[in-house]
Formats: C-alpha cells, sequence, structure tokens
C-alpha cells in the first residue's frame, strides 16, 4: 500500500500534505470494505433473534451430514486458510451460511456483499456481522485499470484475512443474474490468487457450500 501511495505521490509539492491525503484515502477505502465486528449484536443475534427468525420462515433446517465432516475435515487441515465458495439461492445465503458454519465451530466468515442489493443502514448492519463489500472504486472500474490506492489497500486486506486464517465466503453470482459469475466476484477471486502466488499464503482450501429450499423464501 505504501509502495503504491508513494508512487501516486511521487513529484508532487509538499510530501507531508500528500502523505496526510493518502493515509485519509486508505482509512475510507478500509472503511468502505470493513466494519469492525460487533461480538454482542452476534451473540444476541445468533442466540435469540436468528433462531426466531428461521423458526418463523421453515419448517426446519437439515445439515447434510457428509457435506458437513467434509467441511470441518478441510477446517482441520493445519496453516490452511478456508475460502468458501457459494451460489445464491435467495437473498438469506449469506445470513443463513455465516449462522451454520458458526454454529459448527468454525468462526464467523468473512462473507463478501455486493453494495448494489442493500441500503446504507443493512450495509452498516450486515458489515458488524461478517460482511465486506469492495471499494466503491474497485466495484465501479473495470479490471484493466491502474493499480491504485483502493486496490492495493484490498489486496493487502484479503492477505490478511487469509493469513489470519479468518474464513471468507465469495458468492459467485449475483442474487438478481444467478448462475453467472459476477464482476465482483471476479475481484475477489483474483484478490485470493493474487495473495497465493505473491507468497503472501502457502496455499488456499476452496471449499464448495451452498444452501436448497424447498420453497425459496
Amino acid at each position: 500500500v505504501r509502495h503504491v501511495a508513494e508512487g501516486q505521490s511521487h513529484g508532487s509539492r509538499g510530501h507531508g500534505e500528500s502523505q496526510q491525503r493518502w493515509k485519509e484515502e486508505i482509512l475510507k477505502t478500509l472503511a468502505e470494505i470493513q466494519t469492525p465486528l460487533s461480538l454482542l449484536l452476534l451473540s444476541r443475534l445468533c442466540s435469540w433473534a436468528l433462531l426466531r427468525l428461521l423458526n418463523r420462515l421453515f419448517l426446519g433446517v437439515q445439515l447434510h451430514r457428509g457435506q458437513l465432516e467434509m467441511v470441518l475435515r478441510a477446517a482441520r487441515t493445519p496453516g490452511m486458510p478456508l475460502v468458501f465458495l457459494s451460489t445464491h439461492k435467495s437473498q438469506l445465503d449469506g445470513l443463513l451460511l455465516s449462522f451454520l458454519l458458526f454454529s459448527q465451530g468454525l468462526g464467523l466468515p468473512r462473507v463478501t456483499v455486493g453494495s448494489q442489493v442493500c441500503g446504507p443502514r443493512l450495509r452498516a448492519l450486515l458489515g458488524r456481522m461478517g460482511g465486506i463489500f469492495l471499494p466503491s472504486r474497485v466495484e465501479q472500474t473495470p479490471r484493466n485499470r491502474d493499480e491504485g490506492i483502493p486496490e492495493a489497500v484490498l489486496a493487502a486486506y484479503i492477505e490478511e484475512v487469509l493469513r489470519s486464517r479468518q474464513p471468507l465466503l465469495i458468492f459467485l453470482d449475483d442474487p438478481l443474474a444467478p448462475l453467472r459469475l459476477s464482476a465482483p466476484a471476479r475481484e475477489w477471486l483474483a484478490m485470493v490468487y493474487r495473495a497465493v502466488r505473491d507468497g503472501a499464503v502457502p496455499d488456499v482450501l476452496l471449499v464448495p457450500v451452498g444452501i436448497a429450499y424447498d420453497v425459496v423464501p
């Protein structure tokens, strides 16, 4: 991040001013990507609110024991970060998968969320529960752009998530355009690939997970 920022400010007047300006941009970009987790909100949500919601929406929730064992076995691989890959069946998928993985002792995954499917309030709530978002500049411009501070911060953020072995859940499609690899998913996958390529982590385990509904809510 520093290398990119110093490259942008090279030759500009007022080194102290430019340094302060790119520090502000770094913090702004990081705030766009993630919000600090709220442990109080998570504990209350998982122990009461979400269970009540599930009971109201569904007659039952079934876990496929073979698939669950595969996920738990992958989680026991020493020194290997987990990247869960899924496709959308409904707008509730991220919430449900987070709850199920969290309830099985796998930790709370960082879940990729498309900014176009939620307003500012919902975005703030999802961020407190582990949702992460692409910076606005990255989401709005094509992949063949020159790397700037937002791209560098995003790459460094994903490296830190993987290095600290926080589970990462990437949705491969858009809820409004299912069964087609979305542009945001390409960005997230590119960041994971880059982290492995650059040696930030030796490897990652890609684990497919999914939800099926008798009736989509």
